[in-house]
């Protein structure tokens, strides 16, 4: 009984999501596609791995006509560097994407304020998110817990062997409690900011 008490805040982020993830081949349509800051490289300027990896499959979502702005969220003032920085350079300059389609948002603190954020500060409404599988789940009930029209996309993982995406998944399992607590409470977003224009430009743009 303790053991399934412990899991229900999984058990809700994995039954929450379900309809809502794709593979990038068959991904719907959006105006907007969110991607998930997480570390960056050693020398706090390129993407790690699996934020490149979430980065290139989000490029090819715009590139293939599924998403027309990519909003990058992330921490700006993270211990391995600027996230939102690094991820929107990554898409300019490595991967073609047009700067005027990269808003980024440095407070996307965590999962649950980058969904906060994406709604009260950007005026996003409906959109993908893209990260990696094993975070998916959590990613897309946050978001549309927090009534963001929202379906996930599974991003690239370079790298991520077996025991690597046992380890993450474990991480989002624990993560989970948070997540379902955050919600339940209603938790404002650690930073607050005004209404920003600049994601609504670019789709007008």
């Amino acid at each position: 009984m303790a053991l399934l008490l412990a899991s229900l805040p999984w058990l809700w982020t994995a039954t929450a999501a379900r309809g809502h993830l794709y593979g990038e081949a068959d991904a719907p349509v959006a105006d907007v596609v969110i991607v998930l800051g997480t570390a960056v490289a050693a020398d706090g300027r390129q993407p790690g791995d699996r934020l490149a990896g979430r980065l290139e499959t989000a490029a090819a979502l715009v590139k293939g006509g599924q998403a027309r702005v990519v909003l990058v969220s992330g921490d700006g003032g993270g211990t391995s560097g600027d996230e939102p920085a690094a991820m929107t350079a990554h898409l300019t300059e490595r991967l073609g994407v047009d700067p005027r389609r990269v808003v980024a948002d440095p407070y996307g603190l965590d999962t649950y304020d980058t969904c906060a954020r994406a709604r009260d500060v950007y005026g996003v409404q409906r959109a993908l998110i893209v990260t990696q599988s094993y975070h998916l789940s959590r990613a897309v009930t946050l978001c549309r817990h927090l009534g963001l029209d929202v379906d996930g996309v599974a991003a690239r993982c370079p790298g991520c062997g077996s025991a690597l995406l046992f380890g993450k998944a474990v991480r989002d399992y624990l993560a989970s409690g948070k997540a379902a607590w955050d919600a339940v409470r209603d938790r404002p977003s650690a930073v607050r900011s005004p209404a920003d224009p600049t994601l609504q430009d670019a789709l007008r743009g």
